[in-house]
């Protein structure tokens, strides 16, 4: 074991574990998406060592919070210096912005954040994930059918099966999806609805 390995070990042992707590106002209609990067982030953060576990929060409307812990405020701080949780912050643009971030050594702030942690909701059903990317793919493309197609016969197959591509792509990215997963989020996500139904009423 070499110095820097067993600086690391002394530090998890002898050092009080850290909490941190980070809070995000979530874009509206972007809940799904902030609940999958969160617990997509911790993912990699386990990774790391001494990382000892974490969670999602949801608080009101569009208040969220992640919690997680590492042994050692050396551990903590190396993974929140690290290019890798750049990374994960800069995926979070358009989706959150981070208003706050406490950092709390010692184990009681764990256990009482672990009884407001609540369990990951379940992702939604392979078919409502189907019906609604049909519900985005398929306007678009029957329109390009019958508005556009007739015009575009003589193109190469390729030009115009590119052209398919790019038009619907653009519309199920920009304008529909999007739509389409607000309108459908109680149903999508019915956990997480119940979730946040919850905490607004202990609020």
């Amino acid at each position: 074991m070499n110095a820097e390995n067993l600086r690391s070990v002394l530090d998890t042992v002898t050092s009080n574990p850290v909490t941190v707590t980070s809070a995000y106002r979530v874009t509206p209609g972007r809940e799904a998406d902030f609940h999958s990067w969160g617990w997509a982030m911790l993912g990699a953060s386990a990774q790391q060592p001494g990382f000892l576990g974490g969670g999602v929060l949801v608080d009101g409307e569009a208040e969220w919070h992640v919690v997680y812990r590492f042994a050692s405020e050396g551990t903590s701080r190396a993974w929140e210096n690290s290019t890798a949780r750049m990374q994960w912050d800069a995926r979070a643009a358009g989706i959150a912005v981070q208003t706050d971030r406490k950092s709390v050594r010692g184990s009681k702030v764990w256990f009482d954040s672990q009884t407001a942690v609540p369990k990951a909701p379940a992702p939604p059903s392979k078919w409502k994930l189907w019906f609604v990317n049909m519900s985005a793919v398929f306007p678009p493309v029957l329109l390009f059918n019958v508005i556009a197609l007739p015009y575009l016969g003589g193109l190469n197959p390729f030009i115009r099966t590119l052209l398919l591509c790019l038009c619907v792509t653009a519309l199920v990215t920009w304008i529909l999806m999007p739509r389409l997963q607000r309108f459908f989020k109680k149903w999508l996500y019915p956990p997480l609805q119940a979730l946040r139904g919850r905490h607004k009423r202990t609020a």
